[in-house]
């Protein structure tokens, strides 16, 4: 291969590169994204940590449109719980709002949830390290 050749071979691999770009950035852009705040009843907080790693634990297994799901508390008030949600689109959250297991969780944690708002939002950066 001359130097002419190669060089041509790689401009092109180049903006072939480049021009996959826009549709990676789109693809990333139908995702959704949310974070849930939570509130639980101190004293069933034990009963809904269980409920919501078992709903967790089963959408991660399940529904291949579910990407990510962490549940955090908060260290100086662990009643206040955080779940940050990736789905693979729009269409993925509302299957998830039906899938049996997320219907069995609230069923099981109306009472323990004295309040709920979900936020959604775009990412900026969105980073991890494979286990």
């Amino acid at each position: 291969m001359s130097v002419k050749q190669a060089m041509i071979f790689g401009v092109t691999a180049l903006l072939l590169l480049l021009s996959g770009a826009p549709a990676m950035s789109e693809e990333k852009s139908k995702q959704h994204i949310q974070i849930a705040e939570i509130v639980v009843d101190p004293a069933q907080l034990d009963s809904y940590k269980s409920a919501v790693a078992e709903q967790i634990e089963a959408a991660i297994r399940l529904e291949p449109g579910v990407l990510t799901l962490y549940s955090v508390s908060n260290k100086e008030n662990p009643s206040q719980i955080t779940v940050f949600e990736i789905y693979r689109d729009r269409e993925a959250y509302l299957a998830h709002l039906q899938a049996p297991h997320f219907l069995k969780y609230k069923a099981a944690v109306e009472k323990m949830v004295k309040s709920l708002k979900l936020i959604p939002v775009d990412p900026v950066v969105l980073g991890s390290q494979a286990k």
